[in-house]
């Protein structure tokens, strides 16, 4: 699903990735429309723009992020400003891309995301990484491991999560382990499930704080 507000830019991303093979199931223009629209068409991937009207892009992301774990969202903006990536990201954003990217750029962003890899614009990862250890250090609302009743993770759950730390995509998590993309996934989810945590930062804030992410 495509969001942005310019009619001639949405429809032209929106051209590409049908053209690519990517099933566009719907557009919108505006952040009510879309979070009206993508409830109901139930997209995979969500490219977003930020600077919508009637709703920003990232309360966009958040409502429908929170209403729906599994929705992958590729934020595609004109701006580059360092509070716009981490405002995207802290509402559940998987993948930040500039809008000066190519349309090859663009596609292997929109596939990446689909796999559940981050995509970001070189020279952003580092710094949503280095963002990710700050949150780290500011206390978490979710369950405490040393708590009697803190969910407990099987040693693979674990074996992913330390690995999601590392900044590793699903991909090489799959290699890395000799198991499936899907498989990867899952852990992911039900992980996610049982810490309720809502997206990828907080599992990666999770797993930081609790010193998941070293050798």
């Amino acid at each position: 699903m495509v969001v942005d507000d310019h009619p001639m830019w949405r429809d032209a991303v929106a051209r590409d990735l049908a053209e690519s093979g990517f099933e566009v199931v719907a557009t919108a223009g505006d952040g009510e429309q879309a979070v009206r629209r993508a409830r109901a068409a139930a997209p995979d991937v969500l490219v977003l723009d930020l600077n919508l009207p009637a709703k920003p892009g990232v309360q966009v992301c958040k409502e429908l992020v929170g209403h729906n774990p599994a929705l992958r969202v590729l934020v595609l903006s004109a701006s580059g400003e360092h509070a716009d990536v981490l405002e995207a990201v802290k509402s559940g954003a998987t993948g930040y891309l500039l809008k000066s990217a190519s349309t090859e750029e663009l596609l292997d962003a929109v596939r990446r995301t689909a796999a559940g890899d981050p995509v970001f614009t070189p020279g952003l990862a580092g710094l949503v990484l280095g963002e990710y250890r700050r949150l780290a250090a500011e206390p978490l609302p979710a369950a405490d491991a040393d708590e009697p009743n803190a969910p407990r993770l099987t040693d693979r759950e674990t074996e992913v999560l330390r690995l999601v730390a590392k900044g590793l995509s699903y991909k090489q998590i799959a290699e890395r382990l000799v198991i499936s993309h899907r498989t990867v996934q899952n852990h992911v989810q039900n992980t996610l499930g049982k810490l309720q945590l809502h997206n990828r930062v907080e599992l990666v804030r999770y797993a930081i704080e609790r010193g998941l992410d070293g050798e």
